[in-house]
Order: structure tokens, then sequence, then C-alpha cells
């Protein structure tokens, strides 16, 4: 194993780097609490001693992630890897393991409980994305925070299709409103205009000449009787001989021309 510094003092958050973790004198926070909010970045290590699978948990060990009382930190006690799985299996309790690997940019690293050689519990995860350490999310907040997102969204389009509802229904009571006024004054009569218009129609009346009486049907003819005039049953309706007008004029009136 690659030699590397000895554990550093306790770290903390400095006020001024934007969350980055850096040397300070007060105590960090317990391990296995929630610490999504911070990162931890060690620059100058990492410009002495890039970052692979054999030496990125020597690194991992300098952030406030990192669990002194776990497995690992005996292992390096004892001068072997930290990582060695055969000797983390003979253990019990909290290790940590490197469960996925990018080199040099992403190490993923799980923090579990062992209670038997295959049985481990996970607990935490961490990854290492290009020097700086991050713990990740658990799967019920992200869960928490997208459908909390989701609902603001939601809630948000409710109110406002609410708010653009309010302004249509109140246009159309404004419009209704006015067509009902409208229809109201339509329907009012004026008696007194109607009582003119009766005066004015009755003096033209007045004026003008009697209308001539319709003119006389011609000889002959029959005007046809109505559903209504029904010829009595004891009286038989005699057949009567339809005498075309203009036919059945008897001889021919004209002048002869040359008598």
């Amino acid at each position: 194993m690659a030699t590397t510094p000895m554990a550093p003092p306790p770290l903390a958050v400095n006020p001024n780097s934007d969350g980055l973790m850096t040397a300070s004198s007060a105590a960090p926070a317990p391990p296995g609490t929630d610490m999504t909010g911070i990162c931890f970045r060690d620059q100058l290590w990492l410009n002495t001693y890039p970052l692979d699978r054999n030496i990125v948990f020597d690194y991992f060990a300098l952030s406030p992630f990192y669990d002194y009382s776990s497995n690992n930190e005996q292992l390096r006690l004892r001068s072997i890897h930290p990582l060695d799985i055969s000797q983390l299996s003979k253990m019990t309790g909290t290790e940590y393991t490197l469960s996925e690997v990018l080199e040099p940019n992403l190490f993923v690293i799980r923090k579990q409980k062992r209670d038997g050689p295959e049985k481990v519990t996970p607990m935490l995860t961490y990854y290492i994305l290009d020097g700086s350490i991050y713990q990740a999310p658990q799967l019920c907040n992200v869960f928490a925070s997208r459908v909390g997102r989701a609902l603001y969204h939601i809630s948000k389009a409710f109110t406002t299709a609410a708010s653009k509802l309010e302004k249509i229904g109140y246009v159309d009571t404004e419009v209704e409103t006015t067509s009902s006024e409208s229809k109201t004054a339509k329907e009012t009569i004026d008696f007194k205009e109607l009582k003119r218009l009766d005066h004015i129609l009755a003096s033209l009346q007045r004026k003008l000449p009697p209308a001539p009486p319709p003119p006389p049907f011609p000889e002959g003819y029959i005007p046809p009787t109505t559903e209504g005039e029904k010829t009595p049953d004891n009286q038989q309706a005699e057949p009567q001989m339809t005498v075309d007008p203009i036919i059945d004029q008897g001889p021919s009136k004209r002048m002869k021309l040359g008598q």
C-alpha cells in the first residue's frame, strides 16, 4: 500500500469555502448523520497523490464522512489494506467497501454493517467525483424531493387555471348581464307609441278612398266547396256540367269580310 499522510485533525465547514471542508479546530459531525449538504476536497493532497483504486480510501479517510471506529480503521492500524475483503469478511461491525470504480474520476464507497461473512446491511453511500467527496442522498429522500416538486408544479398549475377560469366566468357574467338588460329593454312595450301609431293608421285610412269590391265570378263558375260544406243525406247531388265561359259562347261573332 502506498505511504499516505496520517489521520488529519478534525475537519469542519469553513463558512468562506462554499461548503468545502477545510482543516479546523472544530469537531466534525458524527458519521452516519445527514451530511448531504457538504462536500470535502483537499487539493494539496490530490496534487501529491493522484487518485486510483489503491489509494482512494486513504483520501476518503481524511474527510468527515469517515468513521474511525470502523473495521477498516482497525486494518489500517495493523498495516493491512483497509479494503481487503478477505480480512473484512472475518470481522463484524461497520465497514466501508469500494463498490464501483471509474478511474480516475469516479469512486463509489458504500458504508455497511456486517453481521457475518455473507450477511451485510447497506447503510450509506458516498461518491468521489473528480476529487470531491459527497454523501449520496437516500432513496426515500430522493422520492420525497421529486414528489414534493411534482406537487408544487401541479398546485401551481391548478392555481393558474383557477385564476383564468375566474376571469372567464367574470367576463361571461358581464356579457350575460348586458344581454339580459338589452333583452328586457327590447321586450318593454311603450303604450304611448302604440296609441300614436294607431292614430296615424286611422287618419290615413280616412283619407284614402274605400277599397273597391272584388270582381264578380265569371258566368257559370262554381266556386269549389270546402270540407265543411257537405250535401245533406236526403238530397243527392245532381251532376252539373261545367261550362267553360270562354269556349261555350255560341256562334262566332267575328265580322265577315267582303260582305
